[in-house]
Order: C-alpha cells, then structure tokens, then sequence
C-alpha cells in the first residue's frame, strides 16, 4: 500500500462513507443556510423553515393541501403512463425499422423543439379547460424524448440474442420478457428518471394556466396574494412527495430490475 492510500484510509471518516449521513447533514446544512438567510432578511418576503412548516402542517390538517397534492399527483401519475407506453412503442419500432425512423423523425425533430407552453395553449384552445387536455398535454410534452432515448436503445440490441431466441423458437412474451426487455431496461430507467422531473414541473404550468385545482393552482392563487410562506409551504410539500417517490419507488425498482447484473457466475 502507497503512503497516499494510507494517509487517504486515516483521514477518510467512517460517517463520510454512509449515504444516509452524509444526505441528513446536507440537508441540515441547506436549513441552516435558510434560517440564516431568512433572519438577515427579516422579511415577510423570506420567512423561515420553522414558519413554513409550520404553515405546512396546519395547510395539510386543517387547509386543502393533501387533496390539491393528491390532484396533482394523479395528473402526474396519468401523464407518466400514458407517454411511458406511447412512446416506448413508437422508440422501439423506429428504433428497429430504417424506414419507420426516416418518416417520423422530422415529426420528433418537430416536437423536440415546440415549447411545452405553446403545446399547452394550444390543447386548452382546441380541447378546452379540460381534465383531458391537461393531462393530454403534459403527456405530449414528454412522448418525444422517451421515444429518442428507447430509438437509441433499440438500436443498441445485440442481434446475436435475437437470433437465438428465434433459433430456439422462444415464444414472443417470453423473448420480450428475457431478451427485450433486460437490455432495454437501461434506457427505460433512464427515459423514466427524466419523464418524472419533467412532467413534474409541466404538470404545474398546465394547473397554473387552467385548472381550477392542483398544487400549480395554489401556487398561482397565493402568488396573486403574495403569500409567500404559501408558496414555500406548498412547494416542499411538492418537493418531499416527489423525494419519497424517488428514493421509496423509483430507485427500489430500478435496483430490483437490474438485480440479475449483480448475481455471481
């Protein structure tokens, strides 16, 4: 052992090497930033953690802020799925068929590039101040980068397995369970890490535009009153669910999914 990996093992601190630790103390660091901030201010404009979650707790006893965040939360769940399946199949045929890619990938290029708020508008003025182009929207919006990613993961497939799979004549589900599916699974994960961080956001830009409920709606009502303790309070609440999705929901399936790399020869 080199003496740089030796001083590098004494000075390394065991808490340092625990993910859960070193999380609690960066957030601890970030409240205390916040409540030093907020008390320099002085500031109705920059109220403190100790009001906001304060203003937090009573909202979600006595106040709307559960229902408005299971609204949103449903919106989010509708438009996840809908642009998950939509454009898993869409990436995976232009992904496999030259000629399919050749005819649609201007129309990708296309939606790429449209703003997600024009696409907004637009559904609200064609379909009106509905459940349906809000969600249609949302969905809209994400379809065309799940389709880029899972087109690059087709076309990254080794052909050797396919050729297998059709030589041992494995039947469809199974080929698409065995074959298919583990070597997309990357993209997928991928295309559903981004899909939620966007739809989160966009899902807020549509309750904000027309929706009569929602955290977006709250959000757009208290800055009306500029009440931002409201704001605040109704944006951690937003922040912490989407956290415990993530590390309660997402990151165990993605572990669970990919189980199978990690098991010995």
């Amino acid at each position: 052992m080199t003496l740089t990996h030796a001083k590098t093992r004494r000075t390394t601190l065991p808490w340092t090497q625990s993910g859960p630790v070193v999380t609690l103390i960066s957030f601890l660091g970030f409240v205390a930033v916040w409540f030093l901030a907020a008390y320099i201010a002085d500031s109705k404009l920059l109220p403190g953690p100790v009001e906001v979650m304060a203003f937090t707790i009573e909202e979600a006893v006595d106040g709307p802020l559960l229902s408005e965040l299971g609204i949103t939360l449903w919106r989010v769940a509708a438009a996840f799925v809908i642009a998950m399946v939509i454009g898993c199949v869409i990436g995976i045929a232009m992904g496999e068929s030259a000629i399919l890619n050749r005819w649609l990938d201007s129309w990708l290029i296309v939606l790429l590039n449209l703003p997600a708020l024009v696409i907004i508008i637009l559904a609200y003025v064609w379909f009106g101040l509905t459940e349906v182009a809000a969600i249609g929207a949302v969905a809209l919006n994400k379809i065309p980068n799940v389709i880029v990613t899972l087109r690059e993961g087709a076309r990254s497939l080794d052909p050797g397995l396919d050729e297998m799979a059709r030589a041992y004549r494995m039947p469809a589900m199974d080929r698409l369970k065995h074959v298919l599916l583990p070597q997309l699974q990357p993209y997928i994960a991928a295309a559903s890490r981004t899909g939620l961080s966007l739809i989160w956001k966009i899902v807020l830009v549509v309750e904000l535009l027309g929706r009569s409920n929602g955290v977006g709606f709250q959000l757009h009502l208290n800055f009306q009153l500029f009440n931002v303790t409201a704001i605040l309070g109704y944006t951690i609440a937003f922040v912490a669910v989407m956290l415990a999705i993530e590390f309660f929901l997402v990151q165990p399936f993605e572990r669970y999914t990919t189980r199978w790399r990690n098991r010995p020869v």
